[in-house]
């Protein structure tokens, strides 16, 4: 390999340890170098060795040493990069100063995720550049899905985003209205009831055929309409919309607009035998609320046809339907028909289980609401479905938290380690390699407990720097680890490694979650739980606090015995 390639490397190695608290991974540079080089794609097996070892050479400096060398050797990778420009929103057709209404409609049937929240911060945003007023209506036509609790859970986590509306309402609350306007359709012949089995009716759509019951005429129709509020059971009659059963459009084949349903609305109770389907509630609501610009995902987007002609047909006001793709983050389901399964089975805690993008989830993991907000705009309003990689928001949430983040020691698999020698009792650290947050006392004494991975394989005279300390040989291996302090011993080669004294130490189970799926298997390996000890000074920081654990990564303190791993 050569000399420029090397010097490359390390320069990025640098960098990236630099950015992030003095250490780097190996994966990030191996991107790095071949986003630099790619023609090196097809050599990337005989590179990576050597990428390995420059990174952990790299890993072992001192913060100080890694930045002067950077600024010394690499004067083109130490200048700041320039702030890219926030992706900005486009214009919206017609939109008018100060009379822009926007909706946010989360059916209260789980808990918030993160589509959710690119939707609730798509819909803030553009009453902010335009100015007028955000509607929360909750979208709860479906008894049988829908708790109190998740009306609350996603009030929560709209607060926790920041986000605050001028009118908070419910669906439910315009029952009365919506089942008017579905009766003035029965009445004109623009909705019929429909007793075909659901297999027909999904058979006929198919075949762009008409059933019977379509061709009832309007007294029959409306006998029917009667019936589903004293006489029908959930199952036995549909009423549907009166479309094109020839259309290419599916949406457009007699859809259902409502629907018997016997289970107890939330707060509504039992009153009501029969609800609008979205598609109906979801017209008629943002007709009558004001709406003027109705965003969508994009898996709505064939309904917006639907939409218009429900509207039509009542002679009702248009407002303008807006679609923007739906946001996942790979690796991490949002859809509820997943999530749910999985946590009845036990594979994952609930709904905070620091494994889903649910709002509680990523809250409890150490993700800002600041970084989601960030991450949502850089998105964009584009009408292809994002599958974002957790890294692109993680990336908002390092740049939020690091200037705060106290840095910490944490060893995980501990291996003890006796000392000998003129060991200082106690010694100074800084709380942050750049910022000015103070210095800590850390007793030190003549038992430390080193990280598993940082022994292995060291032989009888191996030396190690033990962070902000100083040099031990090691005279001994076996189950404990014996050493002698030999602060005057010199070398750069010498590995730097963490360490964490008895005196005081923290006992504190980490978890660290992965991705719960990797393609469409759940993985089984998803959360891993490790025994550490950490420095004493974990302990007086609040429940919830950040920390950056050295050579490891941030993570948030979850108790005094147990932390969640955020990110690297």
């Amino acid at each position: 390999m050569d000399d420029d390639l090397n010097k490359e490397i390390r320069g990025f190695a640098l960098q990236n340890a630099s950015s992030h608290g003095g250490s780097t991974d190996a994966k990030i540079i191996i991107g790095k170098i071949l986003g630099s080089r790619p023609e090196l794609r097809s050599m990337t097996g005989e590179i990576i060795p050597q990428i390995q070892s420059i990174v952990k050479e790299v890993n072992a400096m001192s913060a100080a040493d890694q930045r002067a060398e950077l600024k010394s050797s690499h004067s083109d990778l130490a200048k700041p990069k320039p702030k890219q420009e926030q992706r900005v929103l486009p214009e919206l057709k017609d939109a008018k100063k100060g009379c822009v209404v926007t909706r946010f409609p989360p059916e209260p049937s789980g808990y918030p995720h993160i589509g959710h929240a690119k939707a609730a911060i798509i819909n803030e945003q553009y009453v902010q550049m335009y100015g007028g007023k955000k509607i929360l209506r909750m979208d709860d036509t479906n008894p049988e899905s829908e708790r109190l609790e998740f009306y609350a859970a996603i009030k929560v986590g709209l607060e926790w985003l920041g986000i605050e509306y001028d009118i908070v309402k419910n669906t439910s609350d315009d029952i009365e209205l919506l089942l008017r306007k579905g009766a003035a359709l029965a009445n004109s012949g623009d909705i019929y009831v429909c007793t075909c089995k659901r297999d027909q009716v999904r058979n006929n759509r198919a075949a762009k055929k008409e059933c019977k019951c379509r061709k009832l005429d309007l007294a029959d129709s409306m006998e029917r309409w009667d019936k589903m509020f004293e006489k029908y059971k959930p199952g036995q009659a549909v009423a549907r919309f009166r479309g094109n059963m020839s259309s290419d459009n599916t949406v457009m084949r007699d859809p259902v607009m409502f629907r018997i349903i016997e289970g107890k609305h939330p707060l509504l109770g039992t009153k009501y035998p029969v609800w609008p389907s979205y598609d109906f509630a979801i017209s008629i609501e943002d007709s009558v609320d004001g709406v003027t610009h109705a965003f969508r995902s994009k898996e709505y987007e064939m309904r917006a046809q639907l939409y218009y002609d429900i509207l039509d047909r009542l002679s009702m006001r248009k407002p303008q339907v807006l679609v923007f793709s739906r946001l996942a983050l790979e690796g991490m389901p949002v859809s509820k028909r997943l999530i749910k399964p999985l946590i009845e089975e036990g594979k994952v805690s609930g709904y905070d289980d620091p494994r889903l993008p649910t709002i509680e989830a990523l809250k409890r993991r150490g993700i800002t609401s600041d970084a989601v907000r960030k991450f949502v705009i850089s998105l964009g309003m584009t009408k292809s479905d994002t599958m974002a990689p957790f890294d692109s928001l993680v990336a908002f949430n390092r740049q939020i938290i690091d200037p705060s983040c106290v840095r910490l020691f944490m060893v995980k698999d501990p291996v003890k380690c006796s000392i000998s020698g003129p060991l200082p009792s106690e010694i100074k650290i800084a709380n942050h390699p750049t910022q000015k947050m103070g210095e800590r006392i850390v007793k030190v004494g003549n038992s430390i407990y080193l990280e598993k991975a940082d022994v292995d394989g060291l032989q009888t005279g191996s030396m190690l720097r033990l962070l902000g300390l100083g040099n031990i040989r090691i005279n001994r291996i076996d189950e404990q680890l014996e050493a002698e302090y030999v602060d005057d011993e010199q070398g750069s080669k010498i590995p730097k490694v963490q360490w964490v004294s008895e005196v005081g130490a923290c006992e504190v189970k980490l978890l660290i979650p992965k991705p719960l799926f990797i393609g469409d298997k759940f993985n089984e390996e998803s959360m891993v739980e490790t025994k550490t000890f950490v420095e004493p000074h974990y302990a007086s920081l609040k429940e919830g606090q950040m920390a950056q654990m050295v050579r490891f990564g941030y993570c948030k303190k979850e108790s005094q015995k147990m932390a969640v791993y955020t990110h690297g």
